[in-house]
């Protein structure tokens, strides 16, 4: 007897072979059932080997209880403690899975099929298991023989018999046997609809694939035919009642519990799709209806059971178009966007345990092994494996994917799918979240093998395959590019020119031969700079991809690289920085005029980075002020002073635009802006300061010039149209009126003509021909517009709106705001203005309808000849001028009462009708999303073209640039230019109404 307070030698044993309840164990070992062999070390080594000591002996107490005899439970103690195969075999299971020690215990026989093997079981196949599951007549019978199968699979599995590869296959197998047993019980229970029809029952997913779980779906897809003689549909009826009972079968619980779901849902239509077609039926709708998900599960397609003949027949039917889906239109983007939404639907709390299908899991490498399937299968009859892993092989064999990425790719395949295996293995449960409690964690370790320190040997080696395989599944698609061209190991097997041209085209590069020459340039030779180059390009080869003109990037990174290869920092920019190198792939992908801003000055790139190069965010208007006046101050001349501000003016030109591209796509760590009207806003103001601060210095370096530090008349720059108004796009003309007002005792002649030299001297300054985009000024708002002087007093001015003044002069001073020059004149100038804008009892009826008039004029004159009313941004139904004209004849009519309508800002007057009662919420909100939608295309084709307009391009790629940068993937266009033309279309009904009193 142990004496009190000291632990007994088998409680020490017990911990020192992993077991965690050692006093449990030590009242099971003292169990009469276990009396005879208690004391037998063998017993207690052989426990201590599995995976869950306490779980094994558990299991093995209940499974001597449940036999029927003293004989029986002495037979299996003395073979448990003679026979080592079977030992390890009974224990390995009972200790990795809790459902089969149920099974046992229920089933007290079955321990004897795992008492010897001969050589034929080691590796049983499909003929073997139909042995096995041959005496099932119904499906609780079934449920026990497929059981018992199971049980021999689960013990060569665990105790290393087989490899993760093998004992996937084998429960392929399995279950290949069981759809042949239980369609076979379906048709004895129905010999009259057997007798009418042809069934083929075609595996899906992984059951096809060869590469089952324990516990899966088994997706399927049926197939049926008349036998001859009988009619087409009542042996299409027959065949469904067939399927149904055979789905039945497998999926409902007995008293046995169930096997597992049949799903039949990647059929043609998915659940809304008849159960069963004929063959013609399947053809014809994979020919005409099928997307590309659908070509890419047929990849497993294999007949498993039923007519061989006709599953064999539907293989050989839809094959070639499968390997012809490399061909459809945005076929890679279309995988990518499927794997994108299988992450994006993961639940939040589920996604850092998720095995299968988080970034990093097993879905990834399955998803790009496949990928490269399709792009390279219809040449390359190797490559057509339904089994991951003997495609990814054969991928390297023929130089698809480099061998030493293979080789890591399979290894972190087969531990995460081993994984999996034990997850459900233990409770026989459809799952792939890695378990979160220790004890779970500690068993799911051990039976991998790792027993010094199974949980955090766990999460290491987990995190570390993860790692391996979020790093490899895109570089696996890209990094052969760069191999086809570049120098190879000895025994390395390249990418050929014929295969590498058909990966560029399936990603979307037009010129895939231009591209090779790019990646030849960039990529060849033994210097740092290629050798960080060969780094960077897999990935960005993916993102030029994601964008609607991959040949663009690339060129353009060409350029941008020639021009900066040999500076240390850029390289080193584009390799340590996260983001740096995702922004540059965005911008050199999404149109000419962020690029062509680059190249004008390429050290800009350094913006991109995280770090100090100051970002993508806009700098205010007092910071761009001050920088531009500090170079107008060093430069010798107005021309160098104006040229280093306009320089300064590309620079911010090139950060706003970027940071638009940037916040319209998203990256990988940042999601697309939701909020529009917010990039709308900050693109407006940027553009507009930056507009601003460059007329200011040019304004300085004229005056220095010519008069030095005083010109003899004050002199203000006032904002018009959208520069007034802070909603400047990349393509806006500065719309500026000049007042000035002469200083004291200088002849009033003397200053117009110093005001008007300024303003023609700017004017000239600013649109020299450079390397910099120019910036036009527009005075045509002028009084008397273009007959008028382009610069006027104070005083003129006052004289020409008292007698003058039109009606649409007035409403184009809504927008009137100082933005250059003295800012005690600017302020007068508003002042002067403010009761013609917003007159004190509104407008009369007279003016309303001359506002009309106006605008139905422009309506019918200014709209372009050939151009669809209905998609122009700015005179269209709905565009920029209906809400802008809405909003402004709300402020001319109400501006005086209400203070908040005294802005030139269109969604600042729009929100503060909508506050004063003037305006519905739903209204305002309708006309916002209209004019935010009008200036984001605007800005769009600008991005895109590189030149201004207002309307959508007709060029293919330009028109999918503007969609992709509105946020429309691949093949959506269609769909966003449906949204524009009903959110116009809502709108004018607004304008209609409120403008127009309809």
């Amino acid at each position: 007897m142990t004496a009190p307070g000291r632990r007994s030698s088998t409680f020490t044993r017990l911990l020192r072979h992993g077991f965690t309840d050692a006093t449990s164990a030590e009242r099971l070992l003292d169990s009469a059932e276990l009396a005879p062999v208690r004391n037998d070390p063998v017993l207690l080594e052989a426990l201590g080997a599995t995976a869950d000591p306490d779980l094994a002996l558990r299991g093995l107490v209940r499974l001597l209880e449940a036999q029927p005899s003293p004989a029986a439970r002495r037979q299996l103690l003395d073979t448990v403690i003679a026979a080592k195969p079977l030992r390890d075999r009974l224990l390995g299971v009972l200790g990795a899975s809790a459902a089969l020690g149920e099974h046992l215990a229920r089933h007290a026989a079955d321990w004897q099929a795992l008492a010897g093997y001969e050589p034929r079981d080691l590796h049983p196949g499909v003929a073997e298991f139909e042995r096995c599951l041959a005496g099932a007549d119904d499906p609780v019978t079934l449920r026990v023989a497929y059981r018992r199968c199971l049980l021999s699979i689960a013990a060569r599995d665990v105790c290393g018999t087989t490899d993760v590869a093998q004992a996937a296959a084998e429960l392929a197998d399995l279950a290949t046997a069981t759809l042949r047993a239980a369609l076979r019980i379906a048709g004895a229970a129905a010999p009259e609809d057997a007798a009418l029809c042809r069934l083929a029952v075609i595996a899906m997913g992984k059951c096809g694939g060869h590469e089952l779980n324990y516990v899966s779906d088994v997706d399927v897809i049926f197939v049926g035919e008349a036998v001859d003689g009988a009619d087409e549909n009542k042996a299409l009826k027959a065949a469904t009642k067939l399927a149904s009972h055979m789905m039945r079968i497998c999926s409902e619980t007995t008293v046995e519990g169930s096997i597992w779901p049949v799903d039949a849902n990647l059929r043609p239509e998915g659940r809304n799709g008849p159960l069963v077609r004929t063959l013609s039926s399947h053809v014809a709708y994979y020919q005409r209806w099928a997307k590309t998900w659908e070509f890419q599960a047929l990849l497993k397609a294999r007949p498993v059971a039923g007519d061989a003949e006709l599953g064999e027949e539907y293989i050989a039917a839809l094959a070639p178009l499968v390997w012809q889906a490399a061909e459809r239109e945005n076929f890679v983007a279309d995988v990518q966007k499927m794997r994108r939404r299988v992450v994006e639907n993961i639940p939040a709390a589920e996604v850092e345990r998720e095995l299968k299908l988080a970034p990093g899991g097993l879905r990834d490498v399955e998803f790009a092994v496949q990928l490269l399937q399709l792009v390279h299968g219809r040449a390359d009859a190797s490559l057509r494996s339904g089994t991951t892993l003997d495609a990814l092989r054969a991928l390297a064999a023929g130089g698809y994917v480099g061998r030493v990425d293979a080789a890591q790719l399979e290894d972190a395949y087969r531990f995460l799918r081993s994984m999996e295996h034990r997850i459900q293995l233990h409770r026989l449960r459809r799952t792939h979240l890695v378990p979160e409690g220790e004890a779970d964690q500690r068993r799911l370790g051990r039976s991998l093998g790792l027993r010094t320190d199974p949980v955090g040997e766990l999460n290491r080696e987990w995190k570390r395959h993860a790692a391996v395989v979020r790093r490899l599944h895109e570089k696996l698609f890209y990094r052969p590019l760069l191999d086809a061209v570049a120098q190879l190991a000895p025994g390395e097997a390249r990418l050929s020119t014929e295969a590498a041209r058909e990966r560029l085209v399936a990603l979307g590069y037009a010129d895939p031969a231009a591209a090779l020459r790019h990646l030849e340039a960039l990529a060849s030779g033994v210097t740092r700079k290629a050798a960080i180059q060969r780094t960077l390009l897999p990935v960005l080869l993916g993102w030029f991809a994601d964008s609607a003109d991959p040949d663009a990037g690339l060129l353009n990174f060409r350029k941008v690289s020639d021009a900066l290869g040999k500076t240390p920092w850029y390289l080193r920019l584009l390799r340590d920085e996260g983001a740096a190198a995702q922004n540059l792939a965005r911008v050199l992908s999404a149109g000419r005029l962020a690029p062509d801003l680059l190249m004008r000055a390429p050290e800009a790139v350094a913006l991109l980075g995280d770090g100090d190069g100051g970002g993508l965010e806009p700098r205010g208007r007092a910071h761009l002020e001050q920088e531009i006046l500090a170079a107008v101050g060093r430069a010798g001349s107005a021309e160098q002073a104006v040229t280093a501000a306009r320089g300064v003016r590309r620079r911010e030109l090139f950060r706003t635009a970027a940071a638009d591209i940037v916040g319209s796509y998203g990256t990988e760590d940042r999601p697309a802006e939701a909020d529009q009207g917010a990039l709308v806003d900050r693109v407006g103001a940027a553009v507009s300061d930056l507009t601003a601060a460059t007329l200011a210095g040019t304004l300085r370096a004229v005056v220095r010039d010519t008069w030095g530090d005083e010109l003899p008349t004050r002199f203000a720059v006032i904002g018009m149209g959208r520069f007034g108004g802070h909603e400047l796009g990349y393509g806006s003309d500065a719309d500026v009126l000049f007042v000035h007002e002469p200083r004291e005792g200088v002849d009033e002649r003397e200053a117009a003509a110093a005001a008007t030299r300024v303003v023609s001297e700017m004017r000239r300054l600013l649109q020299i021909p450079s390397a910099d985009p120019p910036l036009l000024i527009d005075a045509d708002l002028r009084p008397e517009g273009k007959s008028g002087p382009l610069a006027r007093s104070l005083k003129s001015y006052g004289a020409y709106y008292r007698r003058w003044s039109l009606v649409w002069e007035s409403q184009a001073l809504l927008r009137a705001e100082p933005v250059a020059g003295d800012a005690d004149l600017g302020r007068r100038f508003v002042e002067l203005v403010d009761p013609l804008r917003y007159p004190a009892r509104g407008l009369d009826e007279d003016a309303v309808r001359e506002i009309r008039r106006l605008k139905a004029r422009m309506e019918s004159e200014r709209l372009p000849r050939g151009v669809d009313p209905k998609l122009h941004a700015k005179l269209g139904p709905g565009g920029l001028s209906d809400v802008e004209w809405t909003v402004q004849l709300l402020q001319m009519r109400h501006g005086a009462e209400h203070g908040a309508l005294r802005t030139t800002r269109t969604r600042e007057a729009l929100a503060a009708a909508r506050e004063a009662g003037l305006i519905s919420a739903e209204d305002a909100a309708i006309l916002d999303e209209a004019w935010v939608l009008a200036t984001r295309v605007r800005n769009a084709v600008m991005l895109v073209r590189g030149r201004a307009g207002d309307t959508f391009p007709s060029d293919v790629r330009e028109l999918a640039a503007v969609g992709r940068y509105l946020g429309y993937g691949p093949g959506h266009v269609g769909d966003m230019l449906d949204a524009y033309r009903r959110t116009t279309r809502r709108a004018r009904t607004v304008v209609d109404e409120l403008f127009y009193g309809a």
